[in-house]
């Protein structure tokens, strides 16, 4: 992790390139590597705050802020009215944390390692909720496809914001489930006291947070204004940038992270990462941007075929991997050769 912190360097460098009029491909590497080592920073802040306020609200922090980057990006670019590059970004997390993510986890973890297990039964809860909640990402994008005729925009932007709303209510329930009914089940999976003591001061630790939450959003500004430019001159398409130039450069840190998780042999706290934060994407982010768009153009989830094809692959991939409780390198290699082939196909889009 600690590694990425050389990349801060991009941050000035990326506000005097936009005062001195730098070009826009040049703009978005900047921006892009700047926003890598803030959103770990993020990160890490978050997790000593959550030392500081116990196990419960420690888990809400680390739910709550684990896709704060995507989600501050993804605001910047539908506020642009970008929402091609936004609905394509949110899929793209998805897809990325399952296949991407989680395969390296098991890859680089299965290659230290024969045979890593992890807790069964809360990542098999959380695999099934993942599926069921992909289900409802999925309903708009049916009825549109399937009734074209009825299909008019106050209907599926009707339908978005109902089942936004459904979401986000399943979303709060999880909780009550996770730290109230059945913490039992996620006792290796809950924050906990590893006998380590935190890394800096809680006023600190808050600072930092809001600093680099601040820094994110004025990056996040430069970034969207070049992600058009840049796909042009580059000759790649929106929702390919969208899909996995974006979703990888917001949670790069949280990728090291679980990689670094599984090499340490903590299976169980990589998958919880990977699956985790895709739910967060799903049942969190998307319903969030859908409401906050009604206060500017309201934002349907009407997801393309392709993107709801390849999230329901992924998300299936999940449950069937997370059924044994077990992982070795070849499961890793799989996942990860399954992300090439569909970021493949996005990139001839």
């Amino acid at each position: 992790m600690k590694f990425l912190y050389i990349l801060l360097i991009f941050l000035p460098a990326t506000i005097v390139g936009k005062l001195m009029g730098l070009s826009d491909p040049l703009l978005f590497a900047c921006s892009s590597l700047a926003i890598i080592p803030l959103a770990g920073i993020m990160g890490k802040s978050t997790d000593v705050i959550a030392c500081y306020c116990g196990q419960r609200i420690g888990g809400l922090l680390n739910a709550t802020f684990g896709n704060a980057t995507e989600l501050i990006i993804a605001f910047v670019a539908m506020k642009a009215g970008m929402f091609d590059v936004v609905k394509a970004s949110l899929a793209g997390s998805v897809i990325g944390n399952i296949l991407l993510v989680l395969g390296m986890s098991m890859l680089c973890g299965g290659i230290k390692f024969k045979t890593q297990k992890f807790n069964r039964n809360s990542i098999n809860i959380t695999s099934s909720m993942l599926l069921l909640s992909a289900l409802a990402l999925a309903i708009p994008a049916i009825f549109t496809h399937a009734f074209p005729e009825r299909s008019l925009t106050t209907t599926y932007e009707g339908l978005s914001v109902i089942i936004a709303i459904l979401m986000l209510l399943v979303y709060v329930m999880q909780f009550v489930f996770v730290f109230v009914t059945h913490r039992q089940l996620y006792e290796e999976t809950i924050i906990s006291d590893d006998g380590e003591k935190p890394s800096m001061s809680l006023p600190a630790a808050i600072g930092l947070l809001v600093a680099s939450t601040i820094c994110i959003a004025v990056l996040s500004e430069i970034f969207v204004g070049t992600v058009e430019p840049m796909a042009e001159s580059a000759g790649l398409s929106k929702v390919f940038v969208g899909i996995i130039l974006v979703p990888i450069i917001g949670n790069a840190a949280e990728h090291s992270s679980a990689v670094i998780m599984a090499i340490k042999n903590k299976m169980n706290a990589a998958v919880e990462i990977a699956l985790g934060s895709s739910l967060q994407i799903i049942l969190f982010v998307v319903p969030v941007l859908t409401l906050l768009s009604l206060c500017f153009k309201p934002m349907s989830i009407v997801f393309t075929p392709f993107e709801i094809v390849s999230v329901f692959a992924s998300v299936l991939i999940a449950n069937r991997v997370a059924a044994d409780g077990e992982s070795n390198w070849l499961e890793g290699l799989q996942l990860v050769t399954v992300y090439v082939m569909i970021g493949t196909a996005f990139f001839f889009v």
